[in-house]
């Protein structure tokens, strides 16, 4: 096991876009263990090439059928937006979640993301002075994306390539306020030119909505773009408000 995720560091998790998604989508799904906590079924799986081309893979699986209904999210959109993410962090240049795809598996259609293994040693305090600006463009993501749900657990660093990743982004894109993040550190803070830069050319992008709308609903992709134009222009970091900015169990 210890060789097969030194495979996928060595390989990188984002690596070559297209060989990996060509990868992700042919390969077998040979062995599939349920990981034993966390409100929705996610299953470590191991992942064959049938062509020989690359060695046994382990990646992270959520199936649509394994998602606990929500009262504020529709029901088996999970996987969608966890996907949505992906695309959207990619579209950004801010590559920062492993490689993810939608594709079926035993337990039926789910997202199917690259196993990047955690520095069981890094905790969030330790990592905030080092790797800053890491976590300010993670805290600009969940505020775009209007992330509910970035625990402290939710953020990691490599283990073999000392990278900081981030995931678990299925509560995202909801067109209601739902920010609850742990990175409340840049509250009050001048966004970076560069992070700016970003963002204002992300509003631009005219291919994103045709990206995101087999994902998203138009609305929660028109609330996104309204996020991304305010973030711009007001240029910094929101600080904490009267309702519950923190998310349960952080």
């Amino acid at each position: 096991m210890t060789d097969i995720v030194r495979h996928n560091q060595d390989q990188g998790a984002c690596g070559d876009g297209a060989t990996l998604n060509a990868f992700l989508r042919r390969a077998a799904i040979v062995d599939c263990k349920l990981v034993p906590w966390g409100s929705n079924y996610t299953f470590v799986v191991v992942m064959v090439d049938p062509a020989g081309d690359r060695p046994e893979t382990i990646c992270i699986y959520k199936p649509r059928a394994g998602e606990t209904p929500l009262w504020d999210f529709p029901s088996g959109t999970l996987y969608q937006r966890e996907y949505a993410s992906f695309l959207l962090a990619h579209r950004l240049g801010w590559d920062f979640i492993p490689h993810t795809i939608i594709r079926d598996g035993p337990h039926g259609i789910g997202t199917v993301q690259l196993y990047v293994e955690p520095d069981e040693q890094t905790r969030y305090f330790s990592v905030r002075e080092t790797f800053a600006d890491d976590l300010r463009r993670i805290a600009l993501f969940d505020l775009i994306t209007n992330n509910a749900d970035r625990k402290s657990g939710h953020f990691f660093r490599g283990k073999h390539d000392g990278r900081i990743w981030g995931i678990d982004h299925g509560l995202t894109f909801h067109v209601q306020p739902k920010l609850r993040t742990v990175i409340w550190d840049f509250r009050g803070e001048t966004i970076a030119e560069r992070f700016v830069d970003d963002l204002i050319r992300l509003y631009a992008d005219d291919a994103l909505k045709d990206v995101l709308r087999p994902h998203l609903d138009l609305l929660e992709i028109e609330a996104l773009r309204g996020r991304v134009a305010r973030v711009a222009e007001d240029g910094v970091f929101p600080e904490l408000t009267s309702r519950r900015n923190i998310p349960y169990g952080w």
